[in-house]
């Protein structure tokens, strides 16, 4: 009897251990950035172990009324061709407004996708292309939608999903569908042409981040050459 005890209770903590490997992994990739009380060149444990921004909280007063429901952005990557993505302004406006703003004002021109995982985002949208910098301000969340394959979304402080602010500028699209993202990161819109560029960008080579340990620094700068907005 007492053998068969001892068995149960050895499959229950390996059990018990699978799950919390397997919940701590997906934690560890959320797209995620620290506050500027956060920058320093020490890891931040509640964000991926990336120091990822440099820049306010404080948050985008941008008005909704002034976002068109439906726009597209094409997004030219420097070698890998363009991508395009209808940007759902009716579900997220301030988020939308503020993307399309910073393009036309040519914000992300030049900058680089400073993280790519395979399998899982590419991410950009940094002025300083480490993944510290931002726009010096934060947008509201709106979340809602969903993370299909292709969606693009802004990256965020940790905190608490319903009040903590998304980046100003750092943005991330999904390479595969990510459920475990569902509620907790502003979706803004779709890929609708080119997910193959995506895709390919998503397989470029990377190297280990010294910063959080992860496999996702990109061997060879991955430029956006700019962002054109088609209303």
């Amino acid at each position: 009897m007492k053998k068969y005890i001892i068995i149960v209770l050895v499959v229950a903590a390996a059990v018990g251990y699978y799950y919390y490997q397997s919940s701590s992994a997906k934690k560890a990739q959320a797209p995620t950035q620290s506050s500027e009380q956060q920058n320093s060149n020490q890891p931040d444990a509640n964000t991926n172990g990336e120091n990822m921004n440099n820049q306010s909280n404080n948050q985008d007063t941008t008005p909704a009324t002034t976002t068109p429901e439906k726009a597209v952005a094409v997004i030219d990557v420097k070698g890998f061709g363009t991508f395009k993505v209808t940007l759902d302004g009716k579900s997220a406006p301030k988020t939308v407004a503020n993307f399309i703003k910073l393009s036309k004002e040519g914000f992300y021109n030049g900058l680089k996708f400073h993280r790519i995982v395979p399998g899982f985002v590419i991410q950009g949208g940094d002025p300083k292309g480490d993944g510290t910098g931002g726009p010096g301000y934060g947008i509201d969340p709106e979340i809602g939608l969903k993370h299909t394959r292709g969606a693009i979304a802004m990256a965020r402080t940790s905190g608490p999903a319903e009040t903590t602010p998304s980046s100003g500028s750092q943005f991330y699209v999904a390479l595969e569908a990510l459920p475990m993202l569902d509620g907790q990161y502003t979706v803004f819109g779709y890929v609708t042409s080119g997910m193959d560029v995506v895709a390919k960008i998503g397989n470029a080579p990377v190297d280990v981040n010294p910063m959080s340990g992860e496999s996702s620094d990109p061997i060879n700068d991955v430029i956006i050459n700019k962002i054109t907005i088609e209303e």
